[in-house]
């Protein structure tokens, strides 16, 4: 294959790794200010479900609980109600502290009261010293898959492959707890789930680019620094049907629980979407970029012995 003829990635790299910085420095800016919208089960209070049996109206869903406030039954700070179920027959409201069990039967009552009919609940509540934990446990997951995804591209292939990697899977996290630090969406249990599998879709992704790389590296000549960038492009577009088939497939999975999961999985569904199409990109526009400086410069090295 002439890569001349096609995109060169490798000459355009610092285009995409601009991009990429310009998203993860914005996200680092709004986390290090307003830090990430915690939701129940990173941060201590109550989340209540409700399911009332009729079509809910947002308006009166907000006035009940304006009156809830004002009349001091209900004094903890909440979010805004989100409604959802099959009918839009359910509204969630999480509340900043944990409630108490008078406070929750009055909440209870008041939709009752306004809806005529029974109302059931479910109630889920994370005290303090678990919310703590689940944030500390949830960090070391990261850290810990991170680490083992390092060694085994280490084993599997060489330490410049390694590096590469881990650098762009870091890009993959990042890129998603970035979009959410922006947009001050909700983190919980099913974000960390969404970021731990965009990990590993991650390097599935790269590791083929890399395994073609270091196929094409047993019948290459490299003699001059324009041998390994058609290497590297060459190897990219040798995988390019695989990538873009592979990468429509997932994010049409992720995109239907997106626009018809409920409510309580559409957060989780997004975190996906954002991380399987950060993953795809990074494979071709990071991590290949990457390895190419770094054996560009053992390259280099070689140069200077042999002279």
């Amino acid at each position: 294959m002439n890569s001349k003829k096609q995109f060169d990635f490798v000459k355009n790299r610092k285009r995409f790794f601009t991009l990429s910085l310009l998203i993860l420095a914005t996200g680092l800016v709004f986390l290090l200010v307003s830090g990430m919208n915690f939701g129940v089960d990173f941060k201590a209070g109550t989340n209540i479900d409700l399911v009332v049996g009729k079509t809910l109206d947002k308006a009166k869903v907000d006035e009940i609980m304006s009156q809830l406030s004002s009349s001091g039954q209900v004094t903890s700070r909440y979010a805004d109600p989100t409604i959802g179920g099959t009918n839009n027959d359910r509204v969630s409201i999480r509340f900043d502290e944990v409630l108490n069990d008078d406070a929750i039967n009055k909440i209870q009552s008041a939709f009752a009261a306004a809806y005529g009919g029974e109302v059931s609940k479910e109630v889920n509540t994370v005290d303090p010293q678990l919310a703590k934990e689940l944030l500390i446990k949830a960090g070391y997951a990261v850290g810990i898959a991170s680490v083992l995804i390092c060694l085994y591209v280490s084993i599997r292939f060489e330490w410049r492959f390694a590096l590469a990697a881990i650098i762009a899977i870091l890009h993959d996290a990042f890129m998603v707890i970035a979009v959410f630090a922006i947009f001050r969406l909700e983190v919980n249990l099913p974000f960390l789930a969404a970021v731990l599998t965009t990990i590993g879709y991650s390097i599935n992704d790269k590791i083929v680019i890399f395994d073609r790389i270091r196929e094409n590296l047993r019948f290459a000549k490299l003699k001059t620094d324009e041998d390994l960038v058609a290497l590297v492009n060459d190897s990219i577009w040798q995988t390019m049907a695989r990538n873009i088939n592979t990468v429509l497939v997932v994010l049409v999975a992720a995109g239907s629980l997106y626009i018809f999961g409920s409510e309580s999985i559409k957060l989780f569904a997004l975190a996906k979407l954002i991380g399987l199409t950060s993953g795809a990109y990074s494979s071709i526009f990071i991590a290949c970029a990457l390895w190419y400086m770094f054996k560009r410069n053992s390259l280099s090295s070689k140069k200077k012995a042999a002279a």
